[in-house]
């Protein structure tokens, strides 16, 4: 029987990406229960995220992809709570953009499930806003963490390097559609939506 529940709080800071610096309001996901818990994505700030985890043991940093308002604190929040940080191997461009020293400590692919306070996360690999972009399938709590590739109101942007329109939406229809439609979508900026939603939206 899974103990896990959804904690949630919003980090403010800065988004940059060929030579543009954005202002943004990030989601902090953390997933566990008393004990134990995952944190999805680092932001902008390390207190911001461990006022969240408070005193649990953090299993793991998921990172849904490697722009910086998503990975910035990643390796500092690795050293305060010494758990591994684990990204999809296609982000390294991404992630050599902020961290020139140091690298993330293991690699996500389709499929790798990660276990936490008796409930599994399943990564989906989804390309297209970024190339390692994943999402976290949680059945068990009928959710997924989509990070930039799908907001309210459709997929995540595509102008910038590293980004491609038509894979992100093809990713989309392929892994997060293929998802009971009544599955929530945490996202990484602003409101939750749902599967059947988005399906609507984008046709």
């Amino acid at each position: 029987m899974t103990t896990a529940r959804i904690d949630h709080a919003v980090s403010s800071g800065t988004f940059s990406l060929d030579g543009e610096t954005h202002q943004v309001d990030n989601n902090i996901w953390v997933v566990g229960d008393d004990a134990e818990c995952v944190v999805i994505d680092a932001p902008h700030s390390v207190d911001d995220i461990m006022a969240v985890v408070g005193d649990r043991k953090v299993k793991a940093i998921l990172l849904t992809h490697a722009h910086d308002d998503h990975s910035r604190v990643a390796p500092a929040l690795r050293d305060r709570v010494v758990a591994p940080i684990m990204l999809h191997p296609d982000d390294k461009p991404l992630w050599e953009l902020t961290h020139t020293d140091e690298l993330w400590d293991l690699d996500l692919a389709d499929g790798t499930e990660i276990a936490v306070a008796g409930t599994t996360l399943r990564v989906l690999h989804t390309p297209g806003h970024a190339p390692g972009a994943v999402c976290f399938y949680a059945p068990e709590l009928g959710c997924v963490f989509t990070g930039d590739t799908l907001f309210q109101g459709g997929p995540g942007a595509t102008g910038r390097s590293f980004s491609d329109e038509d894979l992100i939406v093809a990713s989309i229809r392929a892994q997060l559609f293929a998802l009971p439609d009544d599955t929530v979508v945490h996202t990484g900026h602003g409101d939750d939506t749902s599967v059947a939603a988005e399906k609507a939206a984008l046709g």
